[in-house]
C-alpha cells in the first residue's frame, strides 16, 4: 500500500513539474517576442549543450520567411501555398492543424520572387491573430476559431520594392501597420474589434523595419523607421511628436527594429552606424536629443538586442558585434563572417544568447563584452532560415523556407 501510495505521489509530482515548466515558459506572441525587443524568458539551457537537437514533430506548412507566434500552447504561423496566403494554428506539443484560413495573395516579383512568402510575423493579442501579408492585406482573425473578424487593403497593389515586410503590433485595443510603399503609405491605426480605420499618419512610405511602443511622461509614443527618417508617433491620435532625418544609400534599407530603454532610442542603419538619442518633453513638444554615435558598426537584416548595457548585432558585413549602450564605443567585434548578406535574427534567451543566420546553423554564445564566447553550433535545417528562433522551456522551433519544426532539449 505504501508503495501505491508513493507511485501516486510520485506521478503527482512529475505532473506538478509539468506543469511549473509550462507556466514557467514565455509565449511569443508577436515579431521579437512578448515586448519586441528579441528577448525570451523561461528558457532552459542545458548545463552542457548536445550535439545535436532531438526533432519532436516537423511539418510543411508553405513558402515564407515570417516567425511564428506562440501563445497558450498554440503555434500561429502565417506563410504562402501556391497563390494563396495562408495563416495557420497548430497544437504547439503535437503539429495538430486546428484551423487554417487562406486568401488569393498578390504575385510577387523582381528580386523578390526568390521570397514569394510573407515576411511579416503574426501578432496574437486578447483573442486575435492579425497578420500582413506581402501586399499589404491586414487582416484579424479569431484565434480561437480561425474566424476572419476583418480584412483590409488600404493601398491595393502597392508595396515597398521588395514587398512588405514590417510586422504589425496591437496597442491599447488598435492594430497599428505601416502600410504602403515608398511615396504613397501609411502608418494607420485600426480598431482591433471591427477594423475600422482610427487615424492615419500620411507623410512617409513605409520601409522594412517594424515599429515598438514606447512611453514618455504618460505618452504613449510609436517609434519607427520610415523609408527616410526615424520617428515619433503618438499612439493616441497618430499626430507627429518628433522625427529625425534617416535616408538610406546605395543598397542600405532602413530594416532594424527600433531598441526603447527607457527615454533612450537606439536606432540603427547599414551605411550609417548604429545611434542613440534621448527623448524629451518639454511644455507639449517633444524633442530627440543625440547622445552618441557609431558610424562604423550597424546591421542590415537583423535587429540587435540590449543586455545589461549591451547591445549585441549582426553587422551589414555579417560579423557579431558588441556595443556599450551608454557610450556606443565597440566593446567587440568578432573577425568570423557569419552571413555576408547581414542576415542573422539574435534572440536573448537569459543565460545565453543565440544567433541563426540563414545558412541553418544556430549559434549559441555568451553574453559577454569581452569578447566573442561561441558555446555550441547546431545544424537545424537543410534549407535557408530567415526567421527568428521561438524559444519557451526546453522548446526550440525552427521555420525554415517550407517547414515549421520543433526541437526538444532533453
Amino acid at each position: 500500500m505504501k508503495r501505491a501510495h508513493y507511485g501516486i505521489a510520485r506521478g503527482f509530482a512529475c505532473l506538478f513539474l509539468l506543469c511549473i515548466g509550462w507556466v514557467a515558459a514565455q509565449d511569443w506572441p508577436q515579431w521579437r517576442g512578448p515586448n519586441r525587443d528579441g528577448k525570451t524568458e523561461g528558457f532552459l539551457a542545458p548545463a552542457k549543450w548536445p550535439a545535436t537537437l532531438t526533432e519532436k514533430w516537423r511539418l510543411t506548412v508553405g513558402e515564407g520567411d515570417a516567425t511564428p507566434a506562440l501563445v497558450g500552447g498554440k503555434l500561429y504561423l502565417f506563410t504562402r501555398q501556391g497563390d494563396q496566403e495562408v495563416a495557420w494554428c497548430l497544437d504547439a506539443a503535437t503539429a495538430e492543424v486546428l484551423w487554417k484560413d487562406q486568401y488569393e495573395a498578390q504575385a510577387v516579383t523582381g528580386a523578390a520572387a526568390r521570397h514569394p512568402g510573407p515576411r511579416s510575423s503574426p501578432a496574437v493579442v486578447d483573442g486575435k491573430v492579425v497578420t500582413l501579408g506581402v501586399g499589404g492585406v491586414l487582416s484579424c482573425l479569431d484565434a480561437e476559431t480561425g474566424k476572419v473578424l476583418w480584412r483590409n487593403d488600404p493601398f491595393p497593389r502597392i508595396a515597398p520594392r521588395f514587398f512588405t515586410s514590417m510586422s504589425p503590433m496591437f496597442v491599447d485595443g488598435l492594430v497599428i501597420a505601416h502600410l504602403g510603399g515608398e511615396g504613397n503609405g501609411a502608418i494607420l491605426a485600426y480598431n482591433a474589434d471591427d477594423g475600422s480605420e482610427k487615424w492615419r499618419w500620411n507623410e512617409e512610405g513605409p520601409a522594412y523595419a517594424s515599429p515598438v511602443l514606447m512611453h514618455v511622461d504618460g505618452v504613449a509614443q510609436i517609434i519607427t523607421l520610415t523609408e527616410k527618417s526615424v520617428v515619433g508617433i503618438a499612439a493616441a491620435d497618430g499626430s507627429l511628436l518628433w522625427r529625425l532625418p534617416f535616408v538610406p544609400s546605395g543598397r542600405a534599407y532602413n530594416a532594424a527594429t527600433p531598441i526603447v530603454d527607457g527615454r533612450t532610442v537606439i536606432y540603427t542603419g547599414a551605411g550609417r552606424g548604429t545611434f542613440a538619442v534621448k527623448i524629451q518633453k518639454q511644455d507639449d513638444t517633444f524633442t530627440a536629443e543625440q547622445l552618441w554615435a557609431n558610424p562604423e558598426l550597424a546591421p542590415q537584416y537583423n535587429s540587435p538586442v540590449l543586455r545589461a548595457g549591451r547591445l549585441f548585432g549582426l553587422s551589414d558585413k555579417g560579423n557579431l558585434f558588441c556595443l556599450n549602450a551608454e557610450t556606443g564605443q565597440r566593446c567587440w567585434v568578432d573577425s568570423a563572417t557569419l552571413d555576408r548578406n547581414g542576415f542573422g535574427p539574435i534572440v536573448d534567451a537569459g543565460s545565453v544568447l543565440m544567433v541563426l543566420p540563414s545558412n541553418a546553423d544556430l549559434i549559441v554564445f555568451e553574453p559577454d563584452d569581452k569578447s566573442f564566447k561561441e558555446l555550441t553550433r547546431i545544424k537545424v535545417s537543410e534549407a535557408s532560415i530567415y526567421a527568428h528562433p521561438v524559444l519557451s522551456g526546453k522548446w526550440i522551433f525552427i521555420k525554415d523556407q517550407q517547414t515549421i519544426t520543433l526541437y526538444e532539449l532533453e
